[in-house]
């Protein structure tokens, strides 16, 4: 019901204030399982995918954007619940199983499941190595991976800051990727990391974003570290 109602007043309102350019969106199915796995600069990138997908996204939310105290915490847990978000305790290490788990249900249901395979967003507008859950459910399921490139979601809402700025959203849909040849080795780690790559290689190479082989949230926590020191 919320979703519907924002789909009618905020979608319109994005369309018309930033005046988004998408191309490919006749990548995307409009109805059936589909996975979209698009690069994350910036928290306005959830708002903006479904843009370009034209039909509803439901994507994993950090699990503190449901159990925030107060007025505004319940207001932001019940925004992310209308919306269709899931909680995801990141710091559980049984969360990984978990969002598996959720993601194989959500596909199952004739679902399009948004990802982001870097797991966190960029911490300085470079792109870093994806973490397999992706693959994994893309496997499991059968769900077409379909790369998104966003760009210009770093400036209109810039890391770090609540405020949103003007800026022009570029959408880019690739063409879907098909995995299906290697369902047969689902178990076998280097496989499911050889095709995470894979992922990576298409939405650096159209984004033009520097590739970095670390994974974003452990540089994440250096910069913590090194700041805290």
């Amino acid at each position: 019901m919320l979703y519907r109602a924002l789909e009618l007043t905020l979608a319109p309102a994005l369309r018309a204030v930033y005046r988004p350019t998408v191309s490919g969106a006749e990548h995307v199915p409009t109805t059936g399982p589909v996975i979209l796995a698009a690069n994350h600069q910036s928290f306005a990138d959830e708002f903006f995918i479904p843009l370009g997908a034209r039909r509803q996204v439901l994507y994993f939310a950090k699990a503190e954007y449901f159990t925030t105290p107060g007025l505004r915490g319940r207001a932001m847990a019940a925004f992310f619940h209308g919306m269709g978000q899931v909680p995801v305790a990141r710091s559980d290490t049984r969360s990984a199983a978990a969002v598996i788990e959720i993601g194989v249900e959500v596909l199952q249901d004739g679902g399009a499941l948004g990802i982001f395979p870097e797991g966190t967003r960029s911490p300085d507008g470079r792109m870093y190595k994806g973490k397999t859950g992706v693959i994994r459910v893309a496997l499991e399921t059968g769900a077409p991976v379909i790369p998104v490139v966003m760009s210009g979601t770093e400036a209109v809402n810039p890391p770090g800051s609540r405020l949103w700025h003007f800026g022009r959203v570029r959408i880019t849909v690739c063409p879907p990727l098909d995995f299906s040849r290697y369902r047969d080795f689902a178990d076998d780690r280097q496989v499911v990391r050889s095709a995470t790559d894979e992922l990576m290689w298409v939405l650096a190479n159209n984004s033009g974003q520097e590739y970095v082989d670390s994974y974003a949230a452990d540089v994440k926590a250096r910069l913590l570290a090194a700041q805290a020191s």
